[in-house]
């Protein structure tokens, strides 16, 4: 059954899966209260707050972060070893000028990819002169077909549910931002013949090729991660906006994320830039439904686990049961040789305010079995760019509250290994009725419980 506009919509098939709401606050850091939020406020003021911090970083993997923004001052990550603006690569990591992070959508000319297609377009483009004009049966046991096939059809079906309402762009039908998005859709995001990558100028598929990009860690679009960054981040008490979940907390922003798809290389590497320079949390907000170099991707989150660093993932926005329907990146497989990976990566539901059937927002993604918690995403008042504010929601804003919970919990407790953190995180949730069934926890991460987990641990 096709879903109706409003639905579809809400859906935002884009990588970000993020929905805008109003300008105003609402119920400002209700997230970090009580009822339906984290108890964030009451396990600082009865454990953490009387004990020593140590410095966090936090990897934020997405579209660009405002490393300038007011309420991020003091929180933005500077790799020390490299000198600003010489050019040269100080730190000897392979990535010149790196001082805040590292943007895998850009050429050293200081270009940058913005808009992108989905994957399924990029697969279409990729395969078409292969697959179109010959004999089915022919490629009937290649795996590439049936990847073609699918990506085809996927395609397809977007562009005839999206065609009737770009007839109605430009007659007052739609708000500026759904017009925009409607656009972006026919002519990038699900169009074969878009090339998102020339600018970049290097091989998507060639994973040994991994020092391209600048150091422009902010880019053309950075709303969505500075919010993501705030969420986690952003100083507490200053009433300039929402507050952040962590208090001693550094955010490297590694930017992947474009407006459409991510590449699973840039993933791949992102993945293993924060690993390699400190981070201990990734926050990785975005998702798709094809990934034709998953194995790359999931051999990154490996390397990862075993640097002992937690990977904290949005489950997506579609209303969909992750159990069923692909979406990317996945946690790693039960079984692989080791279940460390699995473990150490946690896909994060969204919730909201409200009571009853209503806590659990309508577009969040669900799983028994591949979601793992659920956490506050609906209506996040929180930075984005020029030192603004915003209301936006989505699994996407659910996912950085864990990160940043895990980043506040390993700065009171360092003598815990992150999966120490991470199972203080999924063993103490706050369990609800209503979602049974929706993950593998049943709740929703709960701080209080968490630090008093650690607490009796880490004596």
């Amino acid at each position: 059954m096709k879903k109706t506009m409003l639905m579809f919509m809400l859906s935002v098939i884009t990588s970000f899966s993020f929905i805008f709401s109003q300008a105003l606050p609402g119920t400002l850091n209700w997230y970090n209260g009580e009822g339906n939020g984290m108890f964030t406020e009451v396990a600082y003021k009865k454990i953490l707050s009387k004990k020593k911090s140590t410095t966090v970083v936090v990897a934020v993997i997405d579209s660009g972060v405002d490393v300038e923004h007011e309420d991020l001052n003091g929180h933005i990550w500077v790799n020390a070893k490299e000198i600003p603006g010489n050019n040269k690569d100080d730190d000897g990591n392979g990535y010149v000028d790196d001082i805040n992070g590292w943007n895998f959508l850009g050429n050293k000319k200081g270009e940058n990819v913005d808009k992108a297609r989905l994957e399924k377009a990029r697969i279409v483009s990729k395969y078409q002169s292969t697959y179109e004009n010959g004999d089915a049966a022919k490629f009937a046991n290649d795996p590439m077909f049936k990847l073609y096939q699918e990506a085809k059809a996927s395609v397809e079906a977007d562009k005839e549910q999206f065609a009737p309402y770009m007839e109605m762009i430009g007659k007052g039908m739609f708000d500026k931002e759904t017009e925009e998005y409607l656009k972006d859709q026919m002519e990038f995001n699900l169009n074969p013949a878009f090339d998102d990558r020339s600018l970049i100028g290097d091989n998507p598929d060639d994973f040994n090729d991994k020092f391209y990009g600048n150091g422009n860690a902010e880019g053309p679009d950075a709303l969505h991660g500075t919010h993501v960054a705030g969420i986690i981040a952003a100083v507490r008490g200053n009433n300039k906006g929402g507050d952040g979940v962590a208090d001693d907390v550094k955010i490297m922003s590694i930017r992947a994320v474009p407006n459409g798809d991510e590449h699973d290389k840039d993933v791949a590497l992102a993945i293993r830039y924060a690993v390699d320079n400190g981070a201990k949390v990734i926050n990785m907000s975005f998702g798709k439904g094809f990934s034709p170099n998953s194995e790359k991707v999931q051999d990154a989150i490996a390397y990862a686990a075993s640097k002992d660093v937690l990977m904290i993932h949005a489950a997506g926005n579609d209303a969909a049961n992750v159990d069923e329907v692909p979406n990317f990146p996945h946690k790693p497989y039960v079984d692989q040789p080791s279940n460390l990976s699995r473990l150490m990566f946690l896909n994060i539901g969204a919730n909201t305010k409200e009571k009853g059937k209503k806590m659990v927002a309508d577009f969040s993604n669900f799983g028994a079995i591949e979601v793992d918690v659920f956490a506050p995403g609906n209506e996040i008042y929180n930075s984005v760019p020029q030192s603004e504010y915003k209301n936006l929601q989505g699994t996407s804003m659910a996912a950085p509250m864990v990160a940043g919970v895990a980043a506040l919990l390993k700065s009171r407790f360092p003598a815990a290994t992150m999966m120490d953190i991470c199972n203080a995180i999924t063993s103490t949730v706050k369990k609800y009725p209503e979602l049974e069934g929706l993950c593998n926890t049943g709740g929703v991460v709960n701080v209080y419980n968490a630090a008093m987990a650690l607490e009796k641990k880490f004596k």
